[in-house]
C-alpha cells in the first residue's frame, strides 16, 4: 500500500502509452481505478518490478479461475488444468523486457498460463507472442469488450 501512488502513476504512464500506439479504448473511464488496485494488493495480487530500488513495473497475477475466461468463442483453450492469469501489465517505459521477466516469475508458481489483450493492443500482442502464448479465442471482459485469450502451452 505504501507504493500504491507510483503504481497509479505507472498506470497513468501506460495508459497514455496505449493512446499514442492506437489504443484508446482498452483502459477507459479510469480504470483500473485506484479502489481496484487496492483490492488487488489486499488480496495478495497485485506484483511490482522494482531496479535500483524503484519501481518500474507493475502487474496482477491470480491463481484461481478468471471468470470472465468461462466462456470463450472462436476457439477453445489448450486445456482445463488449473492455471495462472496475468492481467493490468503496465511498465514506466524505462526497462525492456517487462513483460518476459513477469512470465518468467508466473511461470516459477504455475506452467498453466492465461492472458489476454485489447484487439488494438498490438505491443502487448507481440510481447504474448514472443513469450509462446499461442492465440486461444476471444474472451468478453465484465463490461462486454471483446479480448483476445492466449494460453501458454
Amino acid at each position: 500500500m505504501n507504493d500504491l501512488d507510483r503504481v497509479m502513476e505507472i498506470y497513468a504512464i501506460a495508459k497514455r502509452y496505449m493512446d499514442e500506439k492506437g489504443n484508446p479504448t482498452q483502459w477507459v473511464d479510469g480504470y483500473p481505478q485506484r479502489d481496484l488496485i487496492e483490492y488487488d494488493i489486499a488480496q495478495g495480487e497485485s506484483y511490482v518490478l522494482c531496479e535500483g530500488g524503484e519501481i518500474h513495473g507493475v502487474f496482477m497475477f491470480m491463481q484461481r479461475e478468471e471468470p470472465t475466461y468461462a466462456v470463450i468463442e472462436d476457439g477453445a483453450w489448450l486445456n482445463d488444468a488449473p492455471y495462472g492469469t496475468i492481467h493490468r501489465v503496465a511498465s514506466d517505459g524505462q526497462l525492456r523486457g517487462i513483460f518476459d521477466t513477469i512470465v518468467a516469475y508466473c511461470r516459477g508458481v504455475t506452467e498453466n498460463l492465461r492472458v489476454d489483450t485489447h484487439h488494438d493492443n498490438f505491443p502487448m500482442q507481440r510481447a504474448i507472442e514472443r513469450n509462446g502464448f499461442v492465440r486461444c479465442g476471444v474472451v468478453y471482459m465484465y463490461d462486454g469488450t471483446k479480448r483476445i485469450a492466449y494460453q501458454m502451452p
